[in-house]
């Protein structure tokens, strides 16, 4: 275990430059931080390159595990690495996982198509996670999963469930090839409520820009565009929100 007390040190520079999408694809690493997603890589069989922690957490038992990987680091660096206001002091590089060519598909999905919110992004892989579904697809305009942001708020999500970064068009053939039946979330002419299908077991949702939803092409390449009956005033759901009650609410359970 080594200690680091300046923010001008060369691996620290390295280290604060693994919020960028761009070297996060150069090194194939990226950052986490909190005692939750680092505990979380930990028991998820991540691989996990070096540990950076305060001193007052040297003592913990993840820096004793990873003894050899651990580096100690000032109160300064720790605030200059961390997004948050008030970071816990400790931090992990993690190896971005290979991940094979999705070729079939099974059970229940989601489609995320240029979902431009990291919190947005993030929270409907929490939720597909806690709902229980097989897996998610994020179009090449969607969110980077590595961003910091979206792995706030995936809370450790991503160690749990196959998530893929694809081409819509690709995906949507790879949907129709598996024989899953595909939703488009958007009200339109032919659009009906989501509480009046019937179920069924293998789909996929697909969850649409934040401001404009999902375009002509992909609405006409679903089997059937639903959408959420608004009881009140509200023009609308956060993306988010919506994706949650569809999630669910698509179920046999």
């Amino acid at each position: 275990m080594k200690y680091i007390e300046s923010k001008k040190n060369e691996e620290i520079k390295q280290f604060n430059k693994l919020n960028k999408t761009k070297e996060i694809k150069k090194t194939g690493t990226y950052l986490i931080e909190g005692f939750h997603l680092v505990r979380e890589a930990d028991q998820n069989d991540q691989k996990i390159v070096t540990i950076l922690a305060t001193e007052n957490h040297q003592d913990d038992q993840l820096i004793k595990k990873y003894y050899d990987q651990a580096i100690i680091i000032s109160d300064d660096i720790a605030e200059q690495l961390s997004e948050t206001k008030t970071p816990q002091g400790i931090f992990a590089v993690i190896e971005v996982p290979e991940r094979t060519e999705v070729t079939q598909l099974t059970g229940q999905w989601v489609f995320l198509a240029n979902v431009q919110d990291p919190g947005n992004v993030g929270t409907i892989i929490r939720t597909a996670d806690a709902a229980g579904y097989d897996g998610v697809i994020t179009s090449l305009d969607t969110a980077d999963i590595y961003q910091p942001k979206v792995q706030r708020s995936m809370q450790g999500s991503q160690f749990h469930l196959p998530i893929y970064r694809m081409d819509l068009t690709k995906a949507l053939e790879l949907a129709k090839k598996s024989q899953l039946t595909v939703y488009g979330s958007e009200v339109n002419a032919e659009a009906v409520p989501y509480n009046t299908l019937e179920k069924v077991e293998n789909f996929a949702l697909i969850m649409g820009n934040e401001a404009h939803g999902l375009n002509q092409a992909t609405l006409s390449a679903t089997d059937k565009n639903i959408y959420i009956p608004i009881k009140g005033k509200a023009e609308s759901l956060n993306v988010a929100v919506a994706a949650g009650v569809l999630m669910y609410g698509l179920q046999s359970f």
